[in-house]
């Protein structure tokens, strides 16, 4: 059955009706402060709580967290196993493109003189090049749109966007990335996930029987 794109977007409209209502604020923020403004005050604002929950947060960005959410869903449906590892790579592709198109330094090495008045995250190797876009980032909201659409209580939505978002800001907690790093990473993910969602999901082959079948079905 071939899937319109209209559809897709109809059943993720819980997740990106508030996705574009935050990215509109989240323009207006970089349109009034600087990114030396705003890096210092997320960073000004931390705790032994954070520190400690920020690397399990951004942890679920990782390309290792698709990769196993595609092996699990391997056993069930290989249809969306393989959506998810070829949406993952995709995205990863082209924002590693980017990256090193724009090679932007991260915060480390662009405040390099200013180390003292950073707050580092203890255990965390923090990186110094190709910091525009977030990967992490990408992933994050890759993984939460398809998980909205597959998803048969679209209320669900919010809260996978809202751990996207968390993914996102445990970036700039960590001091691996700049404001606008992770809102286009964001973008980046949302977009090409729908895209390349569409595309593949169109193709006839996907549509066979054995794909909706899984290792353990």
């Amino acid at each position: 059955m071939k899937r319109d794109i209209n559809e897709i977007f109809r059943r993720i409209k819980w997740l990106v009706i508030p996705y574009l209502l935050i990215l509109c604020i989240c323009l207006i923020i970089k349109l009034i402060y600087s990114r030396e403004m705003i890096y210092f005050t997320v960073n000004g604002i931390n705790s032994p709580v954070a520190d400690f929950l920020a690397p399990f947060a951004t942890d679920l960005g990782n390309g290792w967290t698709a990769v196993a959410v595609a092996a699990v869903l391997s056993l069930f449906n290989y249809r969306k196993a393989l959506i998810v590892v070829t949406a993952w790579a995709v995205t990863s592709i082209v924002a590693q493109i980017i990256k090193y198109i724009f090679d932007a330094p991260r915060p480390k090495l662009l405040y390099k003189d200013q180390l003292a008045r950073i707050h580092f995250v203890k255990g965390v190797d923090i990186l110094s090049l190709h910091s525009f876009p977030s990967g992490h980032t990408v992933t994050a909201f890759s993984l939460a749109v398809l998980f909205t659409y597959w998803s048969r209580n679209k209320a669900w939505g919010p809260v996978f966007l809202l751990i996207a978002i968390l993914v996102g800001y445990s970036r700039m907690y960590l001091s691996e990335h700049f404001f606008e790093d992770v809102t286009a990473g964001s973008i980046i993910g949302v977009i090409l996930t729908v895209i390349w969602l569409y595309w593949l999901d169109n193709k006839t082959f996907i549509q066979r029987p054995k794909w909706q079948r899984g290792l353990l079905r």
